[in-house]
């Protein structure tokens, strides 16, 4: 079902430009002294960033003279837009990035009555090899800096605070980490992600904890590090089956770390932090989506702290993999529920826009220049009780 390889070690290529973003703030201090400025500055080029500034004409609180140096040493330009494509009324917007060694990455800008949610990417491509991912079925081009990762935040959060979305200025509310690639196989970076988003201004952008998703595939050894960091984001785990014989073939990584293993390792998360963790389940018609699957998918869920997210499968062009039908969904829905596990559908976003992660960059390579996309999870319709959502559903 796939030909690609497993990949956890990412391809070594040349590093990204330093970068403010990629330093604690007192190395920071430090990167601005030996340019022969007050170590202060630094906090100067923080606010900047965070607000997301990229004309140093724009940044009057540091002198003309120094502006120039101050943001070639430590703001250098890593995203490049190539192109935004929008849906839903512009309310949905998704960017593809050009980063400095022309690889080729993907952010969504999501906007809700009630909030504005930004997928980020943490790799180019994909080493995890899940077959019906147009981003897995990339293959790994290289990790992403944590510059590079934070800097799709940061422009969301600009595109809410200047109206450039409908709806009048706003804030980004919050991120998650299901965009191309798997965040914990980036761990460092991911983590140095994390303290910028959570940081209050000028070093950050001061969202909660309980606005941040970090999805992984499974990467059991990453997900208990994760956990002994005492952080309280949203875990999100991409199971994709119950059985560990069906998962082997969707999700490679299920011949080195199974089912239990993968699931073991989140109710440890939950147990530490007190928050349920989310599994992304996306329904593939024919493949994963058979009654007798709900029923195991709700006796391995039953009584833990979970949540489903169940995802009707956003097709790729060419592919033989599709969404399950809308019946089928529901029964799956009413067999998780019938168990006591809280279920809801995502709504996917831009299907008209290459909706898919990896799609618009698949696009461009083409052309020569996991998902669907996560928006809010909702009940099916026509199913009662309606599961009622919280912050840890919002991803």
């Amino acid at each position: 079902m796939t030909a690609l390889p497993l990949v956890l070690d990412a391809p070594r290529r040349g590093k990204p430009p330093r970068h403010l973003a990629d330093l604690t703030r007192e190395e920071a201090r430090a990167a601005v002294a030996g340019l022969g400025q007050p170590a202060f500055r630094a906090d100067q080029l923080a606010r900047h960033f965070f607000r997301g500034t990229t004309d140093p004409a724009q940044m009057t609180d540091v002198p003309v003279a120094v502006r120039e140096t101050l943001t070639e040493g430590l703001l250098p330009g890593l995203l490049t837009p190539v192109r935004h494509q929008s849906a839903d009324g512009g309310r949905t917007r998704k960017t593809l990035w050009r980063l400095h060694d022309g690889a080729l990455v993907e952010s969504v800008l999501m906007r809700y009555p009630d909030r504005a949610t930004v997928c980020i990417s943490s790799q180019a491509g994909c080493g995890m090899a899940c077959p019906f991912c147009a981003t897995g079925q990339q293959g790994l081009t290289r990790n992403l800096s944590a510059a590079e990762i934070i800097g799709q935040a940061v422009a969301a959060a600009a595109a809410m605070a200047s109206g450039e979305i409908p709806g009048g200025p706003g804030r980004l509310s919050n991120v998650v980490f299901m965009g191309m690639g798997e965040p914990l196989a980036n761990y460092a970076r991911v983590r140095r992600t994390l303290d910028a988003l959570l940081t209050p201004a000028p070093w950050g952008l001061g969202l909660s904890q309980r606005s941040v998703t970090v999805s992984t595939v499974g990467l059991v050894p990453a997900i208990r590090r994760l956990t002994e960091e005492d952080l309280h984001v949203t875990l999100a785990v991409s199971l994709h089956a119950p059985d560990d014989e069906l998962r082997d073939t969707l999700v490679p990584i299920n011949t080195r770390h199974k089912v239990a293993e993968v699931v073991d390792a989140a109710d440890a998360y939950a147990a530490r932090t007190g928050r349920r963790y989310s599994v992304e389940y996306a329904l593939i018609r024919d493949v994963n989506d058979q009654p007798e699957r709900a029923d195991q998918l709700g006796r391995l869920l039953a009584k833990r702290l979970a949540h489903v997210n169940l995802i009707p499968l956003n097709p790729t062009p060419g592919s033989p993999w599709d969404a399950s039908p809308l019946p089928a969904q529901r029964e799956f829905v009413a067999r998780l529920r019938a168990h006591g596990v809280p279920t809801t559908v995502r709504d996917t976003r831009g299907q008209d826009i290459d909706g898919a992660c990896g799609q618009l960059a698949a696009a461009d390579l083409v052309a020569g220049g996991a998902d669907g996309v996560p928006t809010v999870a909702t009940p099916i319709p026509a199913l009662e009780p309606p599961v009622a959502l919280g912050a840890e559903a919002d991803v």
